[in-house]
């Protein structure tokens, strides 16, 4: 084993342990250097994935909206995905224009560094939270029930409520 890969391997060492920590239920894929959970929030579950990337020494967190957005509302998805994007400090949504679908993205590099359990808790607990903020309106839209309009109007008000 290169260095490269005993480092990768420690990192997803301290990734499982962090859930052992706490206490969650996860299945650990050492072949893939991949964790995966699933975490209940407000309304929908969300499956949460964290891969350790050996060559680009990066942990990446993954989560994919449990649902594909039809067609014909993929453009003001798109322009919701983006509203969304804006103002967020960490991770992303990435929207998939031609398959409709959705996830959340978080990286965070180890490049000669050391990353304890606490970075991972932050990474879990910031994408539970900016997730469980999203999913559901997404999913309104995706099914008609929420304007691109509506979904404005609520981000203008959280941004007020910010201020």
């Amino acid at each position: 084993m290169n260095e490269e890969m005993k480092v990768a391997r420690n990192v997803f060492d301290t990734i499982c342990h962090m859930f052992d920590s706490l206490d969650y239920h996860y299945d650990r894929h050492d072949e893939d250097l991949a964790v995966h959970c699933t975490v209940q929030g407000d309304d929908l579950p969300m499956d949460i994935v964290l891969i350790v990337h050996a060559e680009r020494q990066l942990v990446t967190l993954l989560s994919p909206m449990p649902f594909p957005v039809p067609e014909d509302r993929r453009m003001d998805m798109a322009l919701a995905v983006n509203i969304a994007n804006y103002g967020m400090i960490d991770g992303s949504f990435d929207f998939d224009l031609s398959s409709g679908e959705i996830r959340f993205r978080m990286t965070t590099s180890y490049i000669e560094s050391l990353l304890s359990e606490p970075v991972f808790q932050y990474m879990l607990a910031c994408a539970a939270q900016t997730i469980d903020e999203y999913n559901d309106r997404f999913f309104m839209i995706s099914k008609g029930m929420l304007s691109l309009e509506q979904f404005v109007e609520m981000e203008a008000d959280v941004d007020t409520e910010e201020e």
